[in-house]
């Protein structure tokens, strides 16, 4: 039964990971295009203000990814986390998404 709890965290954990960096790479993108572009000043700040949101859920995500190599109630904890800052990264990123999609 441990296995199975472990294997389900590690995935989530994986996961939230992974949603985590898309929304780092995801403002990274956007960053360097704004720079790039003459009046690209208020997407760049607006970028600045999301670099602390985007640090804490891959921060996160790492601190969920780690748990899970415990047993039992770190698994546990580490799916939390782990899933916890997928979540927050997901929303983020498709907050950001709908503030500056182009097909308008």
């Amino acid at each position: 039964m441990g296995t199975v709890i472990n294997l389900v965290a590690v995935i989530v954990a994986l996961a939230g990971l992974v949603a985590a960096l898309a929304h780092d790479g995801y403002l990274a993108l956007l960053n360097s295009a704004a720079t790039k572009r003459a009046g690209g000043q208020p997407i760049a700040q607006y970028v600045r203000s999301r670099w602390v949101v985007a640090g804490v859920t891959t921060a996160g995500a790492l601190l969920g990814l780690l748990l899970t190599n415990g047993d039992g109630f770190t698994d546990v904890l580490g799916l939390l986390v782990g899933g916890g800052s997928g979540v927050v990264a997901t929303r983020a990123l498709q907050s950001t998404r709908e503030r500056f999609r182009s097909d308008r």
